[in-house]
């Protein structure tokens, strides 16, 4: 099994594709990455379903390798994990700056072993992500953390339960709050908390390691400490709604006839309601979708919003759809400031965007046409990805291994569709 990280130069595509037939969605990338953080803090041998073979996983795997877990793939997309009995926790500078999900090592490291030292996490520049959240809530559970040159230094002589209040619903501090607290003293309170899927996935885990955790997918969370976690047989990771959002928007762009398989369809309402504003024909089943386009598109608005409101990380793509769709349609980026980077590639295939601040106005143009362009980010390349189908002749993204971090076999699902893609 292939387990290195992927890396091309460009990804090659040859336009005017209309997306036909059946795929099934991987594992979520989000979740997976909490989990393989989580499952340090438990005795015994974890082993986790359905992971996606993208490149944060394999980096996220070598993170906590190099903290001295025992970690391998047993078979395609089941990864086991082995946490050590004494940890190294200084994990690798140059790892730890490939991925923003680096920073949920805080709280499991605080919670069983009592000091980690992280460098910042890098991630895709999408806008200010700042890491005050998590400081706030794993201060008020009792650790001391502090700035020291660019590194997290923190330290837990015993995590105690408190109340905390999360100025914004952070999904990264509500994930690291919530195992830091599995192992806290007393009962812990947060409020204000993300209701994504992924926290809902996370809670469900950390119940299955012996945590206690209540209230997940609503606004409050509560967690009584326990002494300690161990492992478990197997648990599968819930279907990466992302991945099949971008797939959903990819079928709708190109007037195609998509049906997607394990999908949890309630994760993709706002999706799906989205597209069905747009004209789009959506048929959905317990854990399948059907996107079928072939009626003229119609302009929409969208508001980003937290979960379970439409999902930033699909703004993007949609972006790429509406830009072939005549009237205009109006996009407000509530959540990261920096995801409209796309407009200038997008603008390149010949799109009409105006962005002002936290609004884009998007006046549809007949044709988008080929021509090279770069990924500034994992959605933004997606994005691309979505607008070069629907364009004529030929278009090059430059910086593609953006849009590996986060989509596991991304051209061969779409040559199942019926694309004309390619890498070098």
């Amino acid at each position: 099994m292939n387990t290195a990280v992927l890396s091309r130069e460009k990804i090659i595509i040859n336009g005017k594709a209309v997306l036909k037939g059946n795929i099934k969605i991987g594992g979520a990338k989000n979740a997976a990455l909490a989990l393989m953080s989580a499952a340090i803090m438990a005795d015994g041998e974890i082993i986790l379903e359905n992971v996606p073979e993208i490149n944060d996983v394999m980096v996220m795997l070598e993170i906590i390798r190099s903290m001295g877990a025992d970690v391998a793939w047993q078979e395609k997309e089941t990864l086991k994990i082995k946490s050590p009995e004494k940890v190294n926790s200084h994990p690798p500078y140059n790892l730890v700056k490939k991925l923003r999900a680096s920073n949920l090592l805080l709280g499991p490291m605080l919670a069983r072993y009592g000091k980690a030292k992280v460098a910042l996490p890098g991630g895709c520049k999408i806008g200010n992500r700042p890491m005050d959240l998590h400081f706030k809530g794993l201060c008020g559970l009792g650790a001391q953390l502090e700035l020291d040159r660019g590194y997290i230094k923190a330290e837990a002589g015993g995590l105690q339960g408190a109340r905390v209040y999360l100025d914004f619903p952070s999904v990264g501090a509500t994930e690291n709050l919530m195992m830091a607290a599995c192992l806290a003293q007393g009962q812990t309170v947060i409020e204000n908390v993300a209701k994504e899927p992924e926290i809902v996935d996370l809670a469900n885990f950390l119940n299955c390691l012996g945590a206690k955790v209540r209230g997940a997918g609503t606004d409050v969370i509560k967690i009584q400490g326990v002494d300690k976690l161990s492992g478990c047989s197997r648990y599968c990771v819930i279907p990466d709604r992302i991945e099949a959002g971008t797939f959903m928007v990819a079928a709708a762009a190109t007037g195609g006839d998509v049906t997607l398989e394990n999908v949890i369809s309630t994760h993709l309402e706002p999706v799906s309601a989205k597209l069905r504003e747009a004209n789009v024909e959506i048929t959905e089943d317990e854990d399948t979708i059907r996107v079928k386009a072939g009626r003229p598109l119609k302009p929409i608005d969208i508001k980003t919003m937290p979960y379970p409101g439409f999902p930033t990380d699909l703004q993007s793509q949609m972006m790429a759809m509406l830009t072939t769709i005549p009237g205009t349609s109006i996009i407000t980026e509530n959540i990261f400031e920096n995801r409209f980077q796309v407009a200038d590639e997008l603008k390149r295939l010949g799109a009409n965007i105006k962005v002002e601040g936290r609004l884009a106005v998007i006046e549809g143009v007949q044709s988008l046409q080929g021509t090279q362009v770069k990924a500034t980010d994992l959605r933004a390349g997606a994005a691309l990805v979505v607008a070069a189908l629907t364009a004529a002749g030929t278009t090059e993204i430059y910086k593609p291994d953006y849009i590996y971090r986060g989509y596991h076999q991304f051209e061969k699902k779409l040559k199942q569709l019926g694309a004309d893609i390619t890498s070098l």
